[in-house]
């Protein structure tokens, strides 16, 4: 998912591609159920609204940037859709109870797994950040140490 660039830090630039690709899924399966609801619940079009948007900005923030902000944004997005699918197949939601136990929906599914997998690139990534800036880090403090000792011991 990503490999170690010339100067030792982490190149993520297909994990980076990869959440993006599936960021931009999710809003493309919601777009693609979004009349529907337009018509069935409009609050739930509404919601439908505002997760398109904030997935296709977290996407498109990854591969301009790669913020970490993206991948917190489009990994609680996704988490947060995830809860209310479940949601809405078990207990349902107000004023939209005709999905409770239809688990099958190919629609659905197919949310479901980009869904998800925003959820674990997300994780990936921000722990492998994580890692990667303490790695580049400890190079530089052993640095910044080695300097002043060095300093010092041509003073003494």
């Amino acid at each position: 998912m990503g490999d170690r660039r010339d100067d030792g830090r982490f190149d993520d630039t297909v994990l980076r591609a990869t959440g993006a690709l599936c960021l931009f899924g999710v809003a493309l399966i919601h777009f693609l159920d979004f009349f529907a609801k337009l018509s069935e619940t409009p609050y739930l079009a509404a919601l439908y609204g505002v997760l398109m948007a904030v997935t296709v900005g977290a996407g498109l923030t990854l591969v301009l940037n790669g913020a970490r902000a993206a991948w917190y944004v489009g990994g609680v997005a996704a988490a947060l859709t995830i809860g209310a699918y479940v949601l809405s197949r078990t207990t349902g939601l107000p004023s939209a109870t005709g999905d409770i136990g239809n688990w099958h929906e190919p629609l659905g599914q197919a949310s479901l797994f980009v869904e998800g997998a925003v959820v674990v690139l997300s994780a990936s990534a921000l722990t492998i950040g994580a890692a990667a800036r303490r790695s580049v880090a400890a190079p530089a403090t052993r640095r910044i140490k080695e300097t002043s000792t060095t300093r010092s011991s041509m003073t003494a």
